[in-house]
């Protein structure tokens, strides 16, 4: 399906120049921001937020505001039509009517995807469930490139929840597209990274570990990327209370690791890093949020001034198929064409990702 505007769903839609283009323009935002505070004089961002966020709603906001514009929305659906069940389509589409740009979050993976194939204006993902999350992952960037002064030869060490992290799994797609990158992903079994996004890694020519000690790896590492465990991804409170405390970063395992190391979080923070942690100069997390700022002003404006149509669905219909992903968007909104990617008996859901096995 091809929709009239460009949409951000996932950053590998556009092309790595494309990426560093964003980031290029954010730094020029951090270090002059008063060129850019009438950007988007008379543009109005709706935000569309079914789940509760601090960094990224705020952030938009922010970014919108500075840049001139002005915001319409709702940070909870149950103060909306939604609570009354109104479906995603008509939501999105009665408020793109009164906005030039929405950013969405929603619990479910693939719904901003669903929500562009409609939309009157781009829509930016601002995290659809345990999916992606791609304005954090050029946030993750721009915070690289200002710390590290590179997106290439680094060895990354991404710790926690890495099955349910949309930020992780955002960021290894990411940067396994810039050379020279290694990836240490540190989880229980349990929480292991997902296979389609080791196979993206693989796929890349990158490299990946798997490993359960954090203390094993720390001194190897150019960054590590704390995640908490996500209580709101688990089936139960049991499963969640089994790996809650798993990994918890302090001093004393922080000083095991390199002096130009850098500690990044995409927060919220719970207990995986503790607070002696923060006053060390290689945590960077709190500035880390504010780069998420000045990247989502050089979003908003590039989104705004580009004017090519996007090919949101490029596989098949399945009109008797239902995605294996009880979670997925697709299963609620049942308007949807079911769409997969791939040839043979394995295809892959359009909307989240996940992989089914046809059967004859």
């Amino acid at each position: 399906m091809i929709s009239n505007f460009s949409h951000l769903i996932d950053l590998n839609d556009y092309p790595v120049s494309w990426w560093n283009k964003i980031i290029e323009l954010g730094h020029e935002i951090k270090l002059h921001p008063q060129r850019f505070t009438h950007a988007c004089d008379g543009k109005i961002m709706g935000t569309l937020f079914y789940e509760p966020s601090t960094r990224t709603q705020m952030s938009f906001q922010s970014a919108m505001i500075r840049l001139g514009g002005s915001i319409i929305g709702f940070d909870n659906p149950a103060t909306s039509s939604v609570s009354k069940g109104e479906n995603l389509k008509d939501t999105t589409k009665i408020v793109s009517n009164y906005a030039d740009i929405l950013v969405m979050r929603h619990p479910l993976p693939g719904a901003a995807k669903a929500a562009a194939l409609t939309a009157d204006c781009p829509v930016i993902n601002a995290g659809d469930g345990g999916h992606l999350h791609p304005t954090q992952t050029l946030t993750d960037l721009l915070t690289l490139k200002e710390e590290k002064g590179r997106l290439d030869n680094l060895n990354i060490g991404l710790c926690g929840d890495l099955v349910n992290g949309r930020t992780v799994h955002s960021l290894c797609k990411a940067l396994s597209a810039y050379s020279g990158n290694t990836f240490v992903l540190i989880s229980t079994p349990q929480l292991r990274l997902p296979a389609y996004i080791k196979d993206v890694i693989t796929a890349s020519g990158s490299k990946y570990t798997e490993v359960s000690s954090l203390d094993e790896v720390i001194n190897d590492l150019d960054m590590l990327y704390m995640t908490r465990i996500q209580r709101e991804r688990f089936a139960s409170e049991e499963d969640y209370l089994s790996q809650k405390d798993t990994y918890i970063l302090d001093k004393k395992k922080l000083n095991k690791a390199r002096a130009d190391m850098i500690v990044m979080h995409p927060m919220p923070r719970v207990d995986e890093i503790s607070t002696d942690v923060d006053d060390d100069s290689r945590a960077i997390y709190f500035k880390q949020a504010k780069y998420g700022m000045y990247v989502r002003m050089a979003l908003i404006m590039t989104m705004l001034e580009t004017d090519t149509s996007t090919s949101l669905l490029k596989g098949k219909v399945h009109k008797n198929c239902s995605c294996p992903n009880p979670k997925c968007i697709t299963n609620t909104e049942s308007y949807l064409p079911k769409s997969f990617l791939g040839i043979g008996d394995t295809i892959e859901c359009e909307y989240c990702d996940e992989r089914k096995l046809l059967t004859h």
